[in-house]
């Protein structure tokens, strides 16, 4: 599985159907949202607000995260949030965290009303429909931060997996004096993967929830405190997750 980071969002939909992934450069993505990077880093001030993870079951402290869904009618571009609901996923894709409801805090009002959130959410799910045609996606976004506290974060703590979704966007925002992180996509059904760190500030990266795994290593600091911030947007058609 040979990398392939994409300087056009022309090429993406091949990429997603040859290897199952693509990587967008943070130069290319501001531009295709219409956007800047000043912009970008007035949304991402809200991930200084983000409660504590309650759930994990490995009784770590170092994950911090908001949650909400939406729906996108992928021919009109109309995003609706839905009433706020929990997180769900069956234990044969989250062996961890599977199997039960996990209540988060909702994305505030300010971020999810935001053009540059809008248009996030509206943009990419458009641009999965050209790779799987749909009449509406069923999407939830979820805020992370992972922070080194105890010397150590987990991005992924449930390992290599998949979400149960049809496709994943990972949003990278920031890495605060940590190591480590290293993102690794693989064959579901083969032999081959890669490793990569992303490093900068907004790059993007897609995969095809079920031809991938995926998981991130853990973070360490570099001085007192490092944090890892991503925005996660899950979309899968028919409905979303449930019990």
């Amino acid at each position: 599985m040979e990398a392939l980071t994409s300087t056009s969002f022309d090429l993406v939909p091949d990429a997603l159907r040859q290897q199952g992934w693509a990587l967008i450069r943070p130069a290319v993505l501001l531009d295709w949202l219409h956007t800047d990077a000043a912009a970008a880093d007035a949304v991402h001030t809200s991930w200084n607000d983000l409660p504590p993870d309650q759930h994990l079951k490995d009784g770590g402290r170092y994950r911090f995260r908001r949650h909400s869904c939406y729906t996108l009618d992928t021919a009109a571009g109309d995003l609706v949030q839905v009433p706020h609901r929990a997180h769900w996923q069956p234990v044969t894709y989250n062996a961890l965290h599977g199997g039960f409801e996990r209540w988060f805090e909702p994305v505030t009002p300010a971020v999810s009303t935001h053009p540059l959130w809008q248009a996030l959410l509206k943009q990419t799910g458009q641009l999965l429909a050209q790779v799987k045609p749909v009449d509406r996606w069923y999407i939830e976004a979820h805020q992370f931060r992972v922070d080194t506290t105890g010397g150590i974060g987990r991005p992924t703590p449930e390992g290599a997996h998949r979400d149960g979704v049809d496709f994943v966007a990972v949003f990278m925002l920031e890495r605060h004096d940590i190591k480590g992180g290293e993102t690794r996509v693989f064959e579901a059904d083969g032999p081959h993967g890669v490793r990569f760190t992303l490093n900068e500030p907004w790059s993007l990266m897609l995969i095809d929830d079920e031809r991938v795994i995926h998981e991130s290593t853990p973070i360490q600091p570099l001085g007192d405190h490092g944090w890892r911030d991503t925005l996660v947007l899950t979309f899968r058609q028919g409905g979303f997750q449930g019990p």
